[in-house]
């Protein structure tokens, strides 16, 4: 396994680290800073925005220059976002801090992972994918509890604190080894890059990742709520389940990428099979806590196993000029998660209680499924001889 492999693996581990760990830090923010808990919220969805605005145009922005100097400037970014939100001496500027660490976030993992792809034989692109965003599942695991902890044994700036050593480690690591790659430039630069997005099967991913991924993340959105009021447990036992949640994401990261390595698009379409009746049986037994403790791990690891496949998908397509496409479909990651969780707001608001989220991440993910296969079965790739759709469909399951 290539060393540099561990580098992006670092800096993904603190760009997650910085997404997810202010959610259990809001209540000393908020005291902090004097504002109500839906204004803090919002350092988390003005977070997530920029996240997307940032991975299309800071990508387009760079698209022409060499790719490690690239990513170093993107942690240089992020180390003076969240140096930022450290000092930060009002909520506006900790808003601000949060929105330069975020614009680093969809163009380091856009970036990274053609990258990653690029350090191993093609028959491991999705594995060394898969490395890269470990460091991101890393960080739900034992990033979140422990920066939490930190947090609030120390004053919530001490965990930015450790986020931003955390981020020169990265950088250095980057420095030291990732090798040197080639810039676009000589491919032609942005308007080739932009020219893989006239391949509709680009599109289709792009589509894909928003419903496939969206479905999982609306039913994660309120779990808290189905845990304790459905299955009715305890709020300190949610930090654990929580925990069980993000050891499925990290044990789906790597059986999703060795899947996708053989068969891409079989594993892709059986995952999300998958992934829909793991949030059907879900919603229908949460009153239990045995199977919500099952369905929580088996939700975590099919929803995040989608991730190398989704990423590796959209690359595969794009691969005379793979990074604006790689960089919009991380946008993509980030537009599903705020439709999932706009559309399981929904639910909840018309009043159908809070395993609603769930059934309707299983009708958003079985979406994604039947575009899928809808977008394998109009495939013409030169390397894919025709079939017709019932051949094509019969061939994926």
């Amino acid at each position: 396994m290539p060393l540099g492999l561990i580098a992006l693996a670092m800096g993904g581990f603190g760009i997650g680290l910085t997404e997810f760990v202010i959610m259990g830090l809001l209540p000393e923010v908020s005291a902090d800073f004097e504002v109500s808990e839906s204004v803090a919220g919002y350092l988390i969805s003005g977070y997530a925005l920029s996240v997307a605005i940032g991975a299309i145009l800071l990508t387009a922005a760079v698209i022409r220059f060499e790719r490690k100097k690239v990513l170093l400037s993107l942690m240089v970014l992020f180390i003076i976002g969240n140096l930022m939100s450290a000092l930060a001496p009002s909520y506006e500027v900790m808003m601000g801090g949060r929105v330069i660490a975020a614009l680093c976030h969809g163009a380091f993992f856009g970036i990274g992972s053609v990258v990653a792809a690029d350090m191993v034989a093609p028959n491991k692109r999705a594995g060394a994918i898969a490395m890269m965003f470990a460091g991101l599942t890393i960080a739900n695991v034992l990033g979140v509890p422990f920066g939490t902890l930190l947090g609030q044994q120390l004053g919530w700036r001490s965990t930015f604190w450790a986020i931003t050593v955390i981020g020169i480690i990265a950088m250095i690591g980057i420095a030291a080894l990732v090798p040197t790659t080639p810039a676009n430039a000589s491919n032609g630069g942005l308007r080739n890059e932009l020219g893989a997005f006239r391949n509709k099967q680009v599109w289709f991913s792009i589509a894909i990742t928003i419903l496939g991924y969206g479905g999982m993340f609306g039913a994660f959105t309120y779990i808290a709520f189905s845990l304790t009021e459905v299955s009715g447990f305890a709020t300190s036992s949610v930090p654990w389940l929580l925990i069980l949640f993000g050891t499925g994401l990290f044990v789906g990261n790597f059986l999703g990428a060795k899947a996708a390595d053989r068969a891409l698009t079989k594993s892709l379409v059986w995952t999300l099979a998958i992934l829909t009746v793991v949030l059907i049986v879900f919603a229908a037994t949460a009153e239990s806590k045995i199977m919500t403790v099952i369905s929580l791990f088996l939700m975590g690891a099919f929803g995040f196993a989608t991730v190398p496949s989704l990423q590796m998908r959209i690359m595969n397509y794009a691969s005379a000029a793979p990074t604006m496409a790689s960089g919009a479909n991380i946008a993509a990651f980030n537009v599903g998660n705020a439709l999932g969780a706009w559309l399981g707001g929904i639910t909840i608001a018309a009043g159908f209680g809070f395993t609603s989220p769930i059934w309707m991440g299983a009708v958003v993910t079985v979406v994604g499924l039947l575009v899928l296969l809808v977008a394998s079965s109009v495939d013409r790739s030169p390397k894919v001889p025709p079939q017709s759709p019932r051949e094509r469909i019969a061939s994926l399951v």
